[in-house]
């Protein structure tokens, strides 16, 4: 089994008057294929969410509900990191397209056996499921990142690749709404469609899992071809080394990755930048609803803004990173999150009755929260040799994940409950001021000059 993600090795060197018409070919391929497949763990990712009308109507409870609805944050935070590890080791053509495969099986279970959605506990250990599977999806396309674009492109090209979660949750709705008129009393109760929304979406995304195998190569050496490095004569540092040489686990986590700081840095902004893009994103229908006046078809809309102004956003963070700042991600990360912070103070202090401002911001809030978002990614890529990428990156995410998002849902309303809105957005304020603190530490620090010290 494990031979079966073994990393390709290298073959023979192409003849030069190839190698430039090939490595286009293969890079637009390979980005194409990470693109589509990342954006199909999407499809299949917050599926249950639109199910939970349905299950109330079947005698489930918010809380209940809730509580299963927690697993998939849970599981994804800590697979990103564990999963990682493994996928420094692993070629992505494999590793990334079985992920997929894995998560759109619970997802068909979930819909087709009425077993799997029988009691919280079961649908706990099924989300727990999915999400450890989507821990597979991040990983190996930074893999595909380093080893195919080189230090002083990488951040345009990873904040091309990151709104693929933006289309993909995009439309992840449409497809569940269809699937749930398709799938109709599937479970023998004609009132009920909620089958859909787990069977139409895994099935596409076991379709795209199949494309990506068919795109993806692991390294340009692989297929006969240079580093990237010495394709673009684009070198990290001043040495001209490549950090090819394939390290094991421990090298990966106690050389490059746990002792980093600068890794351990963007970790902790991602708490805060995690904590702000939820304590939003998830809040924001409840706020709007309670404080604003918004009814639920407003609110929706509110939503949906906030999400697709991450894409826009993401590619100008992104090529801000590479041509202004000449590889530096700090001085954008710095200047996003300033903006973020100003964004959500207008959120909070505008006065109930000026939908139009609270639209705004939200639109506002989504446009620069997603930069930075992929800026600390990129930042893990950026401070480890490229065979160590992975795991970095899944540092930050469980970082991001557990102190982030899970605070966001669970401290956020505890807070609210106990203290009201002002408490919950005193939390925010600080968080966006504490990430552009962290950022403004790495203003200096480029690509991977940093990988030279360990």
């Amino acid at each position: 089994m494990l031979k079966l993600f073994k990393p390709a090795s290298p073959i023979d060197r192409l003849p030069d008057e190839q190698i430039d018409s090939e490595y286009k070919k293969l890079r637009l391929q390979v980005f194409l294929g990470i693109f589509i497949g990342y954006a199909a763990y999407y499809l299949i990712r917050k599926n249950f969410s639109l199910a939970m009308p349905y299950l109330i109507e079947e005698g489930y409870t918010k809380s209940e509900l809730g509580f299963a609805l927690s697993a998939i944050s849970i599981s994804y935070g800590i697979s990103k990191f564990v999963m990682a590890i493994f996928s420094d080791r692993s070629n992505p053509r494999m590793f990334l397209p079985a992920g997929l495969i894995l998560s759109a099986l619970i997802s068909l279970l979930m819909g087709v056996v009425p077993y799997f959605t029988s009691s919280v506990t079961i649908m706990f250990v099924m989300l727990f499921l999915n999400g450890w599977f989507q821990g597979m999806g991040w990983p190996p396309s930074g893999r595909v990142l380093v080893h195919w674009f080189s230090v002083s492109e990488r951040g345009n090209k990873t904040a091309i690749w990151n709104v693929a979660h933006n289309v993909g949750g995009g439309l992840m709705a449409p497809l569940a709404v269809a699937g749930a008129a398709m799938f109709t009393g599937l479970s023998g109760n004609t009132a009920s469609g909620y089958e859909g929304v787990f069977i139409l979406p895994a099935l596409v995304a076991i379709v795209f899992a199949f494309i990506t195998y068919f795109l993806i190569r692991d390294t340009p050496q692989s297929v006969g071809l240079p580093p990237i490095e010495e394709y673009r004569n684009d070198y990290p540092n001043k040495a001209k080394k490549t950090f090819e040489t394939e390290f094991s686990t421990k090298e990966i986590l106690f050389k490059y990755v746990l002792n980093n700081k600068w890794v351990w840095a963007i970790a902790i902004a991602n708490i805060f930048v995690y904590f702000v893009r939820y304590g939003v994103l998830d809040w924001a229908p409840t706020y709007l609803s309670e404080e604003k006046g918004f009814d639920m078809s407003k609110s929706s809309v509110a939503y949906f803004l906030y999400e697709w102004a991450g894409i826009p956003g993401t590619l100008l963070c992104g090529w801000l990173s590479d041509k202004l700042f000449k590889g530096r991600r700090g001085p954008a990360g710095f200047v996003f999150m300033l903006g973020v912070l100003i964004a959500v103070l207008v959120y909070w202090f505008n006065p109930p009755g000026n939908s139009v401002v609270d639209m705004i911001c939200l639109i506002a809030i989504g446009f620069l929260i997603y930069g930075p978002v992929m800026l600390i990614g990129l930042q893990a890529l950026d401070f480890v040799p490229k065979k160590a990428a992975g795991t970095a990156a899944g540092l930050t995410g469980l970082f991001g994940y557990l102190g982030g998002t899970v605070t966001a849902n669970a401290l956020m309303g505890v807070i609210v409950d106990a203290s009201g809105w002002d408490a919950g957005f005193m939390l925010l304020t600080a968080s966006c001021a504490l990430a552009a603190l962290v950022f403004a530490l790495t203003w200096n620090v480029r690509g991977q000059e940093v990988v030279k010290n360990h």
